[in-house]
């Protein structure tokens, strides 16, 4: 495909194969979707299924990490899976893994069966995350259509957690928790319908002949370990034996399967990708940016709910001016910032607007209104998530070729989900530590509760701030929409 420096794309382009494309894309982003909005519309519904299911303590735990623990244990894996068999193969078999585990969570009755469910939709989402990007970058290998592309992928992505706060309170409240699972049914049938019929068949696969088994098992498991840790650390103490021994175990599986990935002949992930400056630098990014946004939704969640005394419906709602203004600059404005201002400069904005967001709410007072307290941060924060996804995606991917493009998209998504749950557990220990040493000293408990919350906006604006620091220092100027390199390499062939 020649490269058309300046066409804008739009989702009727030019020349017979343009709308099978984008119409594929579109289809590619609702699967991804479906996805991301399983990580907050089952938090937001978790009271309603303890109740009908009568949930012990540690299976509304499990509920959710039993998810967290397969989705970001699979990641690595199921990249290098779409470049061995080939990404359309693992994505159609992803979103069907995904589609039949949400039925057996819509039917459960017991808690046994809606882990079990749980667990293997982890198992669909990691494949079907892993391989996205990889499908994407593929298809769109004109430098401004993979911009225009990768914004709506990034839009998918940041503002799919904010639509499932909302969808799983309005699911739960007029159809009842089962439909929060079993709506998933229609919507992946379709997307299997329409990538299997618009996604090329002959999309060529340049990656190794074989699977890198012993990588593949060592990475696995210490993902597993890793995200596990991370999940539990907050109730099982982060200085007791159980925490710090995850740590280290997960640790010395990380150092085997680096010692493997040096002399295997295909390695699972090579670690030559690591020596791409903007791969790694976007891999950096990637874990704190994540790290921001995630606190963004749990922290001003439970600020609304605890001390401003919102509903759920009434939670969600509060986020759709924030994605309003994501969708409006990750999908219509995107491609044209990277255009006009190329890759670091929008990068490094984007973060730092982020961070404003975050430290407007370090100050929400107890008596906030939604106007003067809630919204502005807000519309801060969405507009610096539409910016920065776009810019991040691309650095992520413009260097590293069809041959890994698999892996290097399962990478970034495990950067993401690592820098989140990381990001979540240090800074609500950091609110709980503070509220609890507030309490003790004789303040307020809601009083104390919200000067947690404003400890912890202010860590997370800082590690959105030094995300911009080393965006500024680690990408090179010249990083623009236009790489001869990008496009050379990632042209399919």
């Amino acid at each position: 495909m020649k490269s058309r420096q300046g066409a804008i794309p739009a989702p009727a382009l030019s020349g017979p194969g343009e709308p099978r494309r984008s119409l594929a894309l579109y289809a590619i982003c609702v699967g991804v979707l479906m996805i991301v909005l399983d990580t907050t519309i089952v938090a937001v519904s978790l009271p309603s299924i303890a109740d009908d299911l009568q949930l012990t303590g540690a299976a509304r735990t499990w509920t959710l990490n039993a998810y967290m623990l397969t989705f970001g244990g699979l990641l690595v894996l199921g990249g290098r899976l779409g470049d061995v068999y080939g990404p359309r193969r693992i994505f159609l078999s992803g979103i069907v893994v995904f589609t039949l585990a949400s039925f057996l969570c819509g039917m459960a009755s017991d808690q046994s069966a809606l882990i079990l469910g749980r667990s293997l939709q982890g198992v669909g989402g990691a494949i079907v995350n892993a391989v996205s990007l990889s499908l994407i970058t593929r298809l769109f290998s004109e430098p401004r259509e993979r911009a225009w592309a990768l914004g709506i992928y990034g839009f998918v992505c940041a503002a799919g957690g904010g639509i499932g706060e909302v969808l799983g309170g309005l699911l739960t409240k007029t159809l009842g928790w089962h439909w929060i699972f079993l709506v998933n049914l229609p919507i992946g049938l379709a997307v299997c319908l329409f990538c299997g019929t618009l996604l090329p068949r002959d999309m060529s696969r340049p990656g190794p002949k074989s699977l890198d088994i012993a990588g593949a098992l060592t990475a696995t498991l210490a993902m597993t370990v890793l995200v596990y840790a991370l999940a539990n650390g907050n109730d099982a103490g982060w200085i007791s034996a159980q925490t710090p021994a995850l740590f280290a175990t997960a640790s010395c599986l990380i150092f085997i399967f680096l010692t493997i990935e040096r002399h295997a002949r295909e390695p699972l992930m090579p670690l030559t990708l690591f020596g791409l400056r903007s791969f790694s630098t976007a891999i950096i990014l990637a874990a704190l940016w994540a790290a921001g946004e995630f606190a963004w939704f749990i922290l001003s969640a439970l600020y609304l709910q605890h001390v401003l005394g919102y509903q759920p419906m009434q939670v969600g709602l509060a986020f759709l001016p924030a994605t309003a203004v994501t969708a409006i600059f990750s999908v219509k404005m995107s491609e044209k910032i990277v255009a006009k201002f190329a890759i670091r400069a929008p990068l490094t904005v984007g973060l730092l607007l982020l961070s404003a967001g975050l430290a407007l709410f370090a100050r929400a007072p107890l008596n906030g209104t939604f106007l003067a307290d809630v919204l502005p941060g807000m519309l801060l924060l969405g507009l610096g998530s539409g910016i920065v996804s776009s810019p991040l995606l691309l650095t992520a991917m413009r260097d590293v070729g069809n041959k890994n493009s698999g892996v290097a998209s399962g990478l970034f998504n495990t950067s993401m989900v690592i820098g989140g749950a990381l990001g979540v557990a240090l800074l609500s220990s950091l609110a709980d530590a503070r509220a609890a040493q507030l309490t003790h000293s004789g303040m307020q408990t809601l009083t104390a509760l919200n000067s947690g919350y404003h400890l912890a906006f202010l860590a997370a604006a800082a590690m959105t701030s030094a995300a911009g620091l080393i965006g500024l220092i680690g990408l090179a100027p010249a990083s623009s929409l236009h790489s001869t390199e990008s496009s050379r390499a990632s042209i399919p062939g």
